[in-house]
């Protein structure tokens, strides 16, 4: 089959390969978030630095890929009725998996973290009545500990509004993702540096200002930065019949944005090397090492879609079909049993290659055993973001119910 020509019917399988792989990795780099010297919930009493060099290139372009499969499944999901329905449906899908982290699976977290972090003495019951009574006495360095808190699952707030203003817009204007001037992005290799300089844009502009936070109110770089790549996803991958638009022109541009992703990281490297420990950074080699960084946000999501199109599309079977219903589940739970997992082995003193090896092989398990519990349980289904009614159409369905 030419990857180029999916028929109508035919499902995006690369897209659903895409976010199974993506969030693979996203377990991944939170294991590691353990074992580096960065900031997060727990941490190795032993850290390996030379972790830090791969998470630094994951870093800037694992969550924008999320994000941008998304849109392209929302648009998907929306079908001719132009996303008049799109709203309820997704709102339960996304908002009680919200909820029932906050309230379930994310207060080990935290309870863990204050543990470690603040060394609170009392009982996880006792930490329960603090969390929610909202208690923000857990400070460090100025900062506060925010309660209740959703960590990892900040991505489905995010994603759960930027449906809900899709889905108004297409009630405003119906048909948007259809304009002609969606077109205009991918001819010649306009595909690998218009969304480039508009991610620059964001960079140059929003990012000192506006740090990442995640606190959804006041994160306006990382709204810019993900709502820009789902309204592109949507506008531009949420097609199964493209032959001459953006699938086509990721597949064409594919190595030239793998050799650009390389280049920008391999130039990154080089820039930290050179400027370590300097604080008089000139404003204009800060701009460049800005635009840089945005290169290499975009050219690896650009490989990552033009590969997935040329290796990966009709590739279907059983295993593509768990996993694309696993997957959202796994990640709910899989920081959680991250957190709980590495402070127990550490305590083992184990090897640490042995130790982290392990600590991925408990995450994995521990999510598939959550996935098989919760799929036969229809309150946790629901609560999960499982669509049980998967099991009843059957794998004809052509719709990605990507979350």
């Amino acid at each position: 089959m030419d990857p180029t020509r999916p028929t109508p019917n035919e499902r995006l399988t690369e897209l659903d390969w895409l976010r199974i792989l993506a969030f693979g990795l996203l377990i991944l780099y939170h294991v590691g978030m353990y074992y580096v010297r960065w900031d997060w919930h727990v941490k190795s009493p032993h850290p390996v630095p030379a972790l830090e060099a791969w998470m630094s290139w994951l870093n800037p372009w694992r969550m924008p890929l999320l994000f941008l499969i998304s849109g392209a499944a929302t648009t998907l999901l929306a079908g001719p009725d132009g996303g008049r329905h799109l709203a309820g449906p997704r709102t339960r899908r996304l908002l009680a998996p919200l909820l029932f982290g906050m309230a379930v699976v994310v207060p080990p977290q935290a309870y863990l973290q204050v543990v470690e972090q603040w060394h609170y003495a009392g009982s996880y019951a006792d930490f329960l009545g603090l969390y929610f009574r909202a208690y923000h006495g857990f400070c460090r360095d100025g900062r506060c500990l925010d309660l209740p808190t959703w960590n990892h699952l900040w991505f489905v707030a995010y994603l759960w509004i930027y449906t809900l203003l899709l889905a108004l817009l297409w009630r405003w204007r119906g048909g948007w993702t259809q304009a002609p001037g969606w077109a205009q992005w991918t001819q010649g290799a306009r595909l690998l540096w218009l969304p480039w300089l508009l991610l620059a844009v964001w960079r140059q502009q929003l990012l000192h200002h506006f740090p990442p936070s995640n606190d959804l109110v006041h994160d306006f770089y990382n709204h810019a930065l993900y709502g820009t790549v789902f309204v592109l996803g949507a506008a531009l991958f949420g097609q199964r019949d493209d032959c001459h638009g953006a699938w086509a022109a990721a597949l064409r541009l594919r190595w030239w944005a793998l050799a650009t992703a390389l280049a920008a990281q391999l130039l990154m490297m080089f820039a930290w090397s050179a400027l370590d420990g300097r604080n008089d950074v000139p404003d204009s080699l800060t701009m460049a090492l800005r635009t840089l960084n945005a290169l290499r946000q975009w050219a690896p999501i650009v490989a990552a879609l033009g590969f997935a199109r040329a290796h990966l599309a009709g590739r279907d079977g059983p295993a593509r079909r768990w996993l694309t219903q696993a997957v959202f589940p796994f990640y709910i739970v899989h920081q959680t049993l991250i957190v709980l997992a590495a402070p127990w082995l550490a305590r083992r003193g184990l090897p640490q290659a042995i130790e982290a090896a392990l600590l991925v092989a408990f995450t994995a398990l521990g999510c598939v055993l959550v996935f098989f519990v919760v799929r036969r349980v229809p309150v946790l289904a629901t609560c999960m973001g499982v669509d049980r009614s998967r099991n009843r159409r059957g794998a004809g369905s052509a719709i990605i119910r990507t979350s």
